[in-house]
């Protein structure tokens, strides 16, 4: 064998040294995945004594060593300088001969007689891809590249590479000897990517690993690295791929406004979108799935998470997957450790987008609109740009915050943000036009899945959770969850389960529109219309929109907790919330006190609202029967009597939603004094009782808690509100049935959460950001007893 050629499956990841991270990792997946069904596209890499032998030449290494000894990177115009000059230095170095016909007889042979066939020439480092170096774009790839006489210029501007501004820098921060890393050339078969994009085996944000991430977009993986495109989002549940077991539990549609295609030889070309494209998923769900077994199959045989990039071939259809790196950020943090950022005031955000991060931070605005601009960026101060590129790393390192007008959760700026641990809001659209240079703001990315950027300093604090000293609670902790985007995060503290999800708030937020609407469209007026019509794009029909949006959001936090119980509330909307849903003031009444009217068990069993909750029966059974969650279990809202609730469990059953079936657990909220007053007669027809102290309290002591002429009356720990919680305490511990509670009392009082645990309520459920302060006080109550 060649000791300047070596063909990808030939090589693994014992060969590092001698291909780099990047070709190593393909021949390894070659080697040892292909009889999985993994698509790896193949090819041959120049050895790293290639790179070697031509630093011999005209003493080009000594003087590269000379000419970066006293380099100061921080300085950007003399970093700009030295790697200029030494890129020149070895653009001038011709391959030499022996090397050109070794390429030369491999390139030919990959191309099985097309001379002009087209290939990829990337780049490897001996120090790049390995578990403690990973850099998003840190040296060149060129694309489309055809013809043997391309591949020599090519690979030589690969070599060059090696000395890109941002690979210098990189580096000196990361402690790395210039002269200990060389580079490896691979030469992999192009494909004619019909859509292409990247896979994480963990999700970017929260480090859970129970999914695979997935965003796609059409043409050439490019622009979506680039955060040109914002792109389509999956994820993927790990547990359902084995099963056998639909696996796509969350579906995001991104734009796709642009793509990336071959032009010429040596070329590649940036094009639209059909606009009839851009409202349609790139990946089906079953690709989705493929792909994501891929990612999984690459994770267990590396035994760590992965990083992957991926092409769908429009010739052959096949998914082949082109890179796979360790992923770098979230693997090595602590699992045990928690940082968690929250804001301690309110404001209204100047621009919103993805949140990238799950941090907060403050500072400056700097507008940078080209690589000319970028000296402007001081220390701690918040980056503004279109986008970002690799060349700008040296002074991202810099900033408090970035801010991108373009871009997805995999984008450069994005990918480069979670490496320096700071807050990111990328795909804002018009942060560069609607910020003000020289402004300071507030970058948060700690209130889920959209990003806000505020006006001014905004108070916020930090706080650092020290999972392993946990002591162990006298009952159960359990969450209050409502934002399925926050799920997975939410999930790394520690808990019992999710004690109350709320429903209304996935409608509300993921879908927007009264689902009689989406029923009766098209008979529907204008704009009503045409706004349901934007939103419903990538779904059959629009009440196919209600269920699959409802259906991910129940899953994403079902996933996000498995096999911990999830208490899914069923929709609980007063009339006057229904109404601010999109087309809704056309099916709900005006009612003088909606806090007491038209809600919970009541639209249940109404025949007006019989459709629009069967939709919601539908999306749950969805989740259990389907998705497998049968940690899932229900809750009903708001039940004024016992004929209500036998009414509620006969439609419950007949959308296939029976208590007992399957294991299905149906508990009621006890929230009105009738509820504990009858307690035994309700606890005859369901699994036991989650007590509302928020409607319970204002309900005995006749109080609006909307009202702030007697909001000052309000609070749980009333005596006449506490002796109903005990009689529905007693009557649940006296049948053996679940007893718990999931109203802000005990969030917002830790001496009432106390005094429920002393009466023996099963379980306390509160707000996430009062989890590990009441978990706390718990122990250290009981301890001390």
């Amino acid at each position: 064998m060649s000791s300047r050629i070596r063909w990808f499956n030939s090589v693994g990841m014992a060969d590092i040294g001698i291909v780099g991270g990047k070709n190593a990792s393909l021949g390894e997946m070659i080697s040892h995945l292909q009889s999985l069904g993994v698509a790896v596209p193949d090819g041959f890499a120049t050895t790293a004594s290639v790179y070697r032998d031509l630093l011999t030449v005209d003493d080009l290494g000594d003087r590269i060593a000379i000419r970066l000894e006293s380099l100061d990177v921080t300085d950007i115009d003399a970093l700009a300088e030295a790697g200029r000059e030494i890129r020149g230095w070895m653009a001038t170095n011709p391959l030499p001969k022996a090397v050109e016909v070794s390429i030369s007889e491999a390139y030919h042979e990959l191309a099985a007689g097309n001379e002009m066939a087209p290939v990829a020439v990337r780049s490897s480092a001996t120090a790049e891809d390995l578990p403690d170096a990973s850099f998003a774009g840190q040296q060149e790839s060129f694309l489309n590249v055809r013809g043997v006489d391309a591949v020599f210029d090519a690979i030589r501007r690969v070599f060059a590479s090696l000395y890109n501004d941002r690979a210098i820098a990189y580096r000196e921060h990361r402690g790395y000897a210039h002269a200990d890393v060389a580079i490896s050339a691979g030469v992999q078969r192009m494909v004619e990517a019909e859509a292409s994009g990247v896979a994480f085996t963990m999700d970017t944000e929260s480090g859970f690993d129970g999914v695979v991430f997935i965003t796609a977009s059409y043409g050439l993986g490019e622009l979506l690295v680039q955060g040109a495109v914002n792109p389509d989002e999956f994820y993927v549940y790990k547990r359902n791929l084995a099963a056998h077991r639909p696996a796509v539990i969350s579906r995001r549609l991104g734009s796709k406004s642009l793509k990336m295609i071959y032009g010429d030889a040596l070329a590649v070309d940036t094009v639209a979108v059909a606009a009839e494209d851009q409202v349609r998923f790139s990946l089906t769900t079953e690709e989705a799935e493929t792909l994501a077994r891929y990612a999984v199959a690459v994770e267990d045989h590396y035994g760590r998470p992965m990083d992957l990039e991926w092409a769908k071939d429009s010739v052959d259809g096949r998914i082949y997957l082109l890179q796979a790196r360790p992923e770098t950020v979230l693997s090595r943090e602590s699992q045990r450790v928690l940082d968690r950022y929250s804001l301690l005031e309110q404001a209204v955000p100047v621009v919103t987008g993805r949140s990238i991060g799950q941090r907060i931070g403050t500072g400056i605005v700097r507008i940078v609109r080209d690589a000319g601009e970028m000296d402007r960026v001081r220390e701690g101060d918040v980056l503004v740009a279109d986008m970002t590129d690799p060349d700008w790393e040296p002074v991202m390192k810099r900033a408090a915050a970035i801010v991108t007008n373009r871009g997805g959760r995999t984008c450069h700026a994005a990918i480069i943000a979670r490496e320096l641990e700071i807050p990111a809001v990328v795909g804002t659209g018009r942060a560069t036009s609607l910020l003000e240079d020289g402004s300071v703001v507030t970058v948060s990315c700690a209130e889920g899945d959209e990003g806000n950027v505020y006006p001014g300093a905004v108070a916020f604090e930090r706080k650092t959770v020290l999972l392993d000293a946990m002591p162990e609670p006298p009952t159960k902790v359990m969450m209050n969850v409502a934002s399925p985007s926050r799920a997975f995060a939410f999930s790394r503290l520690p808990n019992h389960g999710v004690g109350l999800a709320r429903m209304e708030f996935i409608i509300n937020n993921a879908i927007g529109v009264h689902p009689r609407a989406l029923l009766d469209y098209p008979d529907v007026a204008e704009p009503v219309r045409s706004a349901i019509e934007t939103r419903t794009v990538g779904y059959a029909a629009p009440a196919d929109y209600f269920i699959g949006r409802l259906t991910e959001g129940i899953a994403t936090i079902a996933a996000a907790f498995y096999p911990k119980p999830v208490i899914v509330r069923l929709s609980d909307f007063k009339s006057n919330e229904y109404r601010h849903l999109l087309g809704g003031d056309v099916y709900e009444p005006v009612e003088e006190n909606p806090m007491m009217g038209f809600r919970g068990a009541a639209r249940f069993t109404s025949p007006a609202f019989a459709a629009a909750f069967g939709l919601e029966c539908r999306a749950l059974r969805a989740v259990r029967d389907d998705f497998g969650f049968d940690n899932v279990e229900l809750m009903i809202p708001f039940v004024r009597t016992v004929a209500e609730l036998s009414g509620v469990l006969e439609v419950l059953a007949g959308h296939g939603l029976e208590r007992g079936r399957n294991g299905l657990r149906v508990i009621m909220m006890c929230e009105i004094p009738s509820n504990a007053l009858l307690a035994d007669q309700f606890l005859d027809l369901v699994d036991g009782f989650s007590i509302g102290s928020n409607d319970l309290t204002q309900l005995t002591l006749a109080l609006d808690r909307d009202s702030e002429l007697v909001a000052p009356l309000f609070d749980e720990r009333d005596p006449a509100v506490k002796e109903l919680v005990a009689m529905a305490v007693e009557a649940c511990l006296r049948r053996g049935k679940y007893i718990g509670i999931c109203g802000q009392g005990p969030s917002d009082f830790p001496d009432f959460a106390s005094w429920l645990v002393d009466i023996g309520v099963e379980s306390v459920s509160l707000n996430p950001d009062t989890v590990v302060e009441t978990w706390i006080h718990l122990a250290d109550t009981s301890a001390k007893q």
